[in-house]
């Protein structure tokens, strides 16, 4: 993958530095601040890749390099604040299952998936695509990071559903790549961070948030949380947008790729809920409200891209 083209002072001295390393000093990053959000959640995006898979041209070593780290554990302080500040805590009675899945099916936001299957266009739809890739082409690996931090059942569980994602021991059947293909079929470039230049801020706090609760062990339950509601949210959605791609003639790899998380998000809705985040909380029940947190960051997160992409498509 190649970096990315800079949005502002901080991502434009990472973009530069980081080709060489030995460059990077406390005093290079120090005193240098985004200039806006878009600026600095680009350059988290940027240090995040650092541990996905990298950069074509950046050491892997510069992974834990201390003043790199020192720049992202200021601009996570900084994400963090802004997602807890949208937050408001959940008070709840009925068992935490219920209650959590009310919660989920109860949030109201704008809906891509609606549009896709009734008015969208073969342009709009390959809009919508591209910047779905920045997640899609490397689909369910922030949730991997979890498999270590579980107890033995939820583990068991989240595995299984990992499995799943990852095409049941078959390359071609694993998810990303089954997106990847339906991105050909589009005529767009399927590779990995391709249209990271053209994704919108909102994009990138959908895409860090799962890295940064997934690197953290502290936010375990707003991990497990996000994947919960990632999961219960998804089913009827892909539906729609295989629906939308049906209308249009378009793409049966993407078809497929959508057909394919009708039914399996169905289940890895309960998997994740009953057999995941209840037996954490079994043992660890002060997690309750993290997991509340990590549910409506990524509902909330959706809908801020959902309203901007269709604002864009003046459908609002």
């Amino acid at each position: 993958m190649k970096l990315p083209h800079p949005r502002g002072d901080l991502s434009n001295a990472l973009v530069k530095c980081l080709p060489d390393g030995h460059a990077l000093t406390t005093q290079s990053l120090a005193d240098i601040t985004a200039n806006d959000d878009s600026d600095a959640q680009l350059s988290l995006w940027i240090l995040y890749q650092l541990h996905h898979d990298g950069f074509d041209d950046v050491d892997p070593e510069m992974e834990w390099y201390p003043y790199l780290i020192d720049v992202r554990t200021s601009l996570e302080s900084q994400f963090e604040q802004l997602l807890r500040s949208r937050y408001s805590s959940v008070p709840f009675t009925q068992p935490f299952a219920d209650a959590l899945f009310d919660y989920i099916r109860e949030f109201e936001g704008p809906s891509i998936a609606q549009f896709v299957k009734s008015k969208a266009t073969e342009d709009q739809v390959r809009e919508l695509m591209s910047y779905r890739s920045v997640y899609h082409l490397r689909e369910s690996d922030p949730q991997a990071w979890l498999i270590p931090r579980l107890p033995y059942d939820a583990k068991a569980s989240l595995a299984e559903l990992q499995f799943d994602e990852f095409g049941q021991g078959r390359a071609d059947r694993l998810h990303a790549n089954i997106f990847a293909r339906g991105m050909s079929d589009l005529g767009l470039d399927n590779r990995a961070g391709a249209y990271v230049d053209i994704a919108p801020v909102e994009v990138l706090e959908l895409n860090n948030a799962m890295s940064f609760f997934g690197l953290h062990l502290r936010l375990l339950g707003a991990a497990l949380g996000h994947l919960a509601a990632f999961e219960a949210t998804s089913s009827a959605p892909s539906r729609k947008v295989a629906q939308g791609l049906h209308r249009l003639s378009l793409a049966p790899s993407m078809i497929e790729y959508y057909d394919e998380h009708v039914e399996a998000d169905a289940v890895h809705e309960q998997l994740v809920i009953r057999l995941i985040c209840e037996p954490v909380l079994r043992k660890r029940p002060e997690l309750a409200q993290e997991i509340f947190f990590g549910a409506f960051t990524c509902m909330d997160l959706e809908a801020r891209f959902a309203a901007w992409l269709l604002t864009k498509w003046n459908t609002r």
